[in-house]
């Protein structure tokens, strides 16, 4: 690949990690008080949990629809542009909300519009990371994009505090917005080709999902299932009494900022190692349940600090190894095929780990390591059979 491909690619990059890095300032800032918006307008506890259980069931589920559709149309571009759209503009929308219904409809449709654009925009992205590096290529877009999950809830925070309104709080993250609507506009007149960056895009003739693939996926699922999620961890931390309040948003930024350089370090790693990279990143990060669970605060803070590790991880050179695996014919059913499984495993294990916290906690742990540890072994069986 020449020099001035690498450099379009990297350009190409830096935009789609600038778009992601004003998309996540947006909804995740409106997540960070979602749930507390909702009781606002009235809502049970169960509508709460309800909207948010349905916002990711299809948020991950859709993309296997969405990916099949760009790669049937090859209209990456435009789907991501709708998709886009519809995530982004749902957000600011809330402010005009006085029910919550409207409120939990507009939360669902933020996560449908990132479920469409995902896999369309992730093909583009592995395009560009072919010519750098995809491990690299990835990692700097997950960077670019945990530095936004890091400031939206701090922008929420600080709106909240001077105004204590919430419909302000979501009226000013339409700037971030548009922002996020601006740079992508201008990366698709910039870069309108980027499937040209990957010249092996256009040779491949190749259609079918290899063993590999499938045998990988096995493996993710594992390991999703097997990861708690934060908002146990912090409900772990609440019902104990362990750390004040404070702390509880303070340690998820903290666990954003690892998140955004584990997938720097990794990134960089899987381009030299391959699979190594994500067998050391989630040997480590399996290790997460034995600490954030535990009733010391020291182990609690370095429980997730290994979360953030795993989230890194999961993130960047995850989806690396979709991009190499798959057939570039159809690599957009490739990312939607793992993203809707990774949801739905996520779900499962999400829901799982929740009730085991209820009946035994070193139930939970033995759970959470062991799902994880026998995905590493699958990776390292994985590792094997692709270089012979």
């Amino acid at each position: 690949m020449n020099n001035a491909n690498a450099k379009t690619a990297m350009r190409f990059i830096l935009l789609m990690g600038a778009v992601s890095l004003f998309a996540d300032m947006t909804y995740e800032g409106a997540r960070s008080i979602s749930g507390a918006y909702l009781a606002v307008l009235g809502a049970s506890g169960a509508i709460v949990g309800l909207t948010a259980g349905a916002g990711e069931l299809l948020g991950y589920g859709l993309r296997l629809f969405s990916g099949l559709i760009s790669d049937k149309t090859q209209r990456y571009w435009t789907i991501t542009l709708v998709g886009y759209a519809v995530n982004l503009l749902a957000v600011p929308l809330l402010a005009l909300t006085g029910h919550w219904a409207p409120a939990a409809g507009l939360m669902i449709a933020e996560r449908i519009g990132k479920a469409i654009r995902t896999p369309a925009r992730d093909v583009m992205l592995s395009y560009a990371a072919g010519s750098v590096g995809r491990g690299w290529g990835f990692a700097v877009h997950e960077a670019m994009d945990q530095i936004g999950a890091m400031t939206g809830p701090m922008i929420v925070m600080a709106a909240l505090a001077l105004s204590g309104a919430y419909r302000y709080a979501f009226a000013v993250l339409a700037i971030p917005a548009a922002l996020a609507m601006a740079v992508l506009i201008a990366a698709r007149f910039i870069v309108p080709h980027p499937q040209k960056l990957e010249t092996a895009a256009s040779t491949d003739r190749h259609t079918a999902f290899g063993r590999v693939f499938w045998l990988y996926l096995a493996a993710i699922g594992l390991t999703a299932a097997g990861f708690a999620d934060y908002p146990l961890m912090a409900f772990h931390i609440k019902a104990h009494a362990l750390l004040t309040d404070a702390w509880i948003p303070l340690l998820y930024a903290m666990a954003m900022g690892i998140d955004a350089l584990a997938a720097l370090l990794f990134g960089r790693l899987y381009d030299k190692k391959g699979l190594t990279a994500l067998i050391i990143a989630f040997g480590v990060s399996s290790l997460c349940a034995v600490f954030a669970f535990s009733l010391r605060p020291w182990a609690i803070i370095i429980g997730v600090a290994l979360w953030g590790v795993g989230m890194g991880a999961q993130e960047s050179i995850v989806r690396s190894f979709v991009a190499d695996t798959v057939p570039a014919a159809r690599r957009g059913t490739g990312f939607g095929v793992f993203n809707a499984w990774f949801g739905v495993a996520w779900f499962v294990g999400s829901a799982l780990l929740g009730v085991l916290y209820d009946w035994s906690v070193p139930a939970l742990i033995a759970v959470s390591v062991g799902c994880q540890w026998a995905s590493v072994a699958m990776l390292i069986a994985i590792q094997n059979r692709t270089k012979r």
